[in-house]
Formats: structure tokens, C-alpha cells, sequence
């Protein structure tokens, strides 16, 4: 049997590990091209023969998403693997038409093919959309673990956008690997609350690879917390699935790829920022959440603000920084630094938009229903030196940082500035320690 010509459709991440496990080394396909989206600046590289693997000594090219007609046709692709997340249905089957009306077959793998067992015990965090509160929920997770006296070894969702060898296994345990590792804003807005809480976080490109070195950590490792990204479902087999939803997006639970998955897939589903959602769009999330997943446990919980400085606020201009993902491809209008903005009474939220300079045009182009905030976009130097010149030419009284992390180490702000945190907290019974500790005892 001849093999069969293959395209990854991705976003350097799921794409990644899909090739990896399923198609690296096996000698029934040949991956011929990756194509890129979402993500700025990701195309034109190749996936490297080092991480390549025998059957591929000259790599993989990575092309546009926007050339995948052409590719096609070109060299005679059998079969187009949709591999990667955050997606509304209505785009997964727009690019299923696509790919038919070329010829090919539209693929999407699943757990049983893309999972990898591990030695230790793991609890994997997803959520149906970016932006959920993922990242508090794994957080609140490993404080319990810690408490518990058991080391936790965090392995993030891929991001990477750089160097691809140097990438393969990535271990941050100090500030200091931030640097080490190149990481872009996105990548510090999930390690860092991480090593600041004192726990170590994996991540880069072969998860086989990065899952060993995490079993084998130097500091310990009891337990590995999967910390997925965007609304993917996890690359390890899990003994435990927490998944957040989002009533401020009600129905989105059941509209977008690979969310619903995750949802049906959840042990426990984390209803979050019920603090300041209605109440009608929280019963349609419960309503969803027993259509499809009956069984699984429901966590009532809040993602409270915490604002460092807000006697500077009342009464202010202020330019919103947030976390960018949030808003661009996760659809939010606002984020914590809107929330927290307001409620302590500034007189307006200046809009960047006029203000923007280099790719961050381009951003606000390619979103345009960003409401009146900043995304603190910085996939590569350009873009952060343009997030600083978009700040510094913003007027405005004061500055609030709803990211999660500390931005003036990476970007001069030449204003005041106001910090927003925000950390999971249940509501009630059954909460995360009970479900934590029934979980151990099993384990």
C-alpha cells in the first residue's frame, strides 16, 4: 500500500504533539507540510529533522494556513489533520468544506491515538474556552497539592514559537528561566505564577520527552498537573479531568472545538466568575453541563480581584492592559483589568486603537470587536517593543496590568501604574480539597 500524503493544520501546539505520536515513525503516511494560524510569525520555519524524527532528514516545511488550497492540490495530500483548538464549530467545518472541495479527507484525532500514560498520578485542568480561568483553577489545584506536603510538577500546553530544538523540553523553576528560555508574553503569563508559588512547570514541544524529565524532576515529582491551553483536551491520560466553564460565554460549551470534548470528558466542571455573571446565564451553563455531562461533579466558584493600588483609579483616565489571548481569539470584550477599572470609579477607558503602532495595528485589524483595552501582545521582540511604544503613546492618567504577570520587568510603562490579580475561589460544597482528597485516596 502506497502511503498516504499528509498536512497538519495547526497552530504550533496540538499539531506538534499530534504529529508525534501519531505520525512520526510511522511509515503507512508522509507528513508533507504543517500549516499555520492563529498565532503571529509562526510560518515559514520547518519542523526540524531533529524532532522529525528517521523518516523525515530534511524536516517538515511550515506554510500559511492561507496556501492550504494550493498545497493540496499540489502534491496530491490523501488526508488534512485539523489540529488545533479554540475553534467555533462553524470554522472547523468551513475548513472541512475547504479541504473536501480539494480532495482530500478532513481528519480529527482523538484521545485513544494522541494520549500518553504516565508514571505518576495526573490531574489535568482544561476549559471549554480560553479565558475560562484555567490557569486560577490549576493554580488553586496545585496550592491544595502543596499543602498536602506532595511535590507537583506542572506541564503547560505547547507555545512554542521560537527555536523548535532548543524548545523540546523546557523546565522553569526560577524567574531567571524566563529569560533562559526566550519566553513571549503569552509564555510568562502561564510560568510565572507557577515559579512564583514555588512550584516547577514543564513545557515545549515533545511531550514523550517532557513527561519523562518531569517524572524524574530533580526537586520531586508526586503528582503532574496537566495545564492545558486554549479549550484542548489533554495529551496525557488523566486519572482526574477538571474543566472550567464560563457563564459570562453562556452556550459557548457546546460550540466551540474541542470544548464540548473537554466538557464531556470532565470528572469535575468548575462553574467560574459567578460573582458577576447573571443568574440566567449560569443556569444555561448548569442546564448544558447535565445535558451532555450528567455525571460529572459541578464546583460553584469566583475569580476574586485583587487591585494593589486603587486609590489611583477614582477619577482617572486609564489605558487597560490585558491578557492577550483573552481577547483575541477567546472573544472576550473585557477582561480583569476592565472589571477592576471600573468598579473603583475611573472616569474613562482610553482606547489604544489610534494610538497603536507596528503589529499591534495589525491586531486590532484582525480582532476588531476588542472592546476599549490593550492585549498585551508580545510574540517576539517587535511586537513587545510595539506593545511599549503603543503604551508610551496612549495618553492617559494611569495604567492597569490586568495580565498575570509582572509587565514592567519586560516593557518600560512610563505612567502610573495599577496591578489586578485574580485567584479561583469556591462557593460552597462539593469544593476542589474534598474532591482533591477522595482523589488521593484512591490514587
Amino acid at each position: 500500500m502506497s502511503k498516504k500524503n499528509v498536512i497538519i493544520i495547526g497552530a504550533a501546539g496540538r499539531d506538534f504533539h499530534n504529529f508525534n505520536t501519531y505520525y512520526r515513525g510511522n511509515s503507512n503516511y508522509n507528513v508533507v507540510a504543517f500549516t499555520a494560524a492563529q498565532i503571529p510569525d509562526i510560518d515559514g520555519r520547518k519542523y526540524p529533522k531533529e524532532l522529525a524524527g528517521d523518516l523525515y532528514p530534511k524536516g517538515i516545511p511550515i506554510y500559511p494556513e492561507s496556501e492550504l488550497n494550493r498545497l493540496i492540490k499540489e502534491y496530491k495530500i490523501d488526508d488534512c489533520v485539523f489540529s488545533y483548538s479554540d475553534v467555533p464549530y462553524k470554522r472547523v467545518m468551513s475548513m472541512s468544506a475547504l479541504v473536501n472541495a480539494a480532495g482530500a479527507n478532513f481528519i480529527l484525532l482523538g484521545a485513544k491515538d494522541t494520549q500518553i500514560k504516565s508514571t505518576k498520578p495526573v490531574i489535568a485542568v482544561g476549559a471549554v474556552r480560553t479565558g475560562c480561568g484555567k490557569s486560577q483553577t490549576s493554580r488553586r489545584i496545585v496550592q491544595i497539592l502543596m499543602d498536602k506536603g506532595l511535590k507537583v510538577v506542572a506541564i503547560r500546553h505547547p507555545m512554542p514559537y521560537g527555536d523548535l530544538v532548543a524548545q523540546k523540553v523546557q523546565r522553569f523553576a526560577t524567574i531567571d528561566d524566563l529569560k533562559k528560555h526566550k519566553c513571549t508574553i503569552e509564555e510568562m503569563e502561564e510560568y510565572e505564577p507557577h515559579i512564583s508559588r514555588g512550584n516547577v512547570i514543564y513545557s515545549g514541544v515533545d511531550y514523550e520527552a517532557i513527561v519523562r524529565a518531569a517524572e524524574n524532576d530533580p526537586d520531586g515529582c508526586d503528582v503532574i498537573l496537566w495545564d492545558g491551553g486554549n479549550n484542548d483536551f489533554p495529551f496525557y491520560k488523566p486519572d482526574l479531568t477538571v474543566t472550567v466553564v464560563d457563564p459570562h460565554r453562556p452556550g459557548h460549551e457546546l460550540n466551540y472545538y474541542p470544548g464540548e470534548a473537554t466538557l464531556r470528558m470532565a470528572d469535575v466542571v468548575v462553574i467560574n466568575k459567578m460573582d458577576s455573571a447573571k443568574p440566567v446565564d449560569i443556569q444555561m451553563v448548569r442546564d448544558n453541563i447535565n445535558m451532555v455531562n450528567p455525571k460529572a461533579i459541578v464546583i460553584d466558584a469566583a475569580s476574586p480581584l485583587t487591585v494593589d493600588k486603587p486609590e489611583l483609579l477614582r477619577g482617572k483616565s486609564c489605558l487597560v492592559i490585558e491578557d492577550g489571548p483573552t481577547l483575541t481569539h477567546g472573544e472576550m470584550k473585557i477582561g480583569a483589568g476592565v472589571v477592576a477599572a471600573l468598579k473603583f470609579g475611573v472616569s474613562n477607558l482610553v482606547d489604544p486603537r489610534e494610538f497603536a503602532v507596528g503589529k499591534l495595528i495589525d491586531t486590532f485589524k484582525t480582532y476588531p470587536d476588542i472592546g476599549k483595552l490593550l492585549p498585551a501582545m508580545g510574540y517576539g521582540d517587535q511586537q513587545i517593543r510595539d506593545l511599549e511604544s503603543t503604551i508610551a503613546n496612549t495618553p492617559c492618567d494611569v495604567a492597569v496590568i490586568g495580565t498575570p504577570i509582572d509587565l514592567t520587568r519586560i516593557v518600560k510603562i512610563d505612567k502610573p501604574t495599577v496591578k489586578v490579580g485574580y485567584e479561583l475561589q469556591e462557593i460552597g460544597f462539593p469544593n476542589l480539597d474534598v474532591v482533591l482528597t477522595d482523589f488521593l485516596k484512591r490514587q
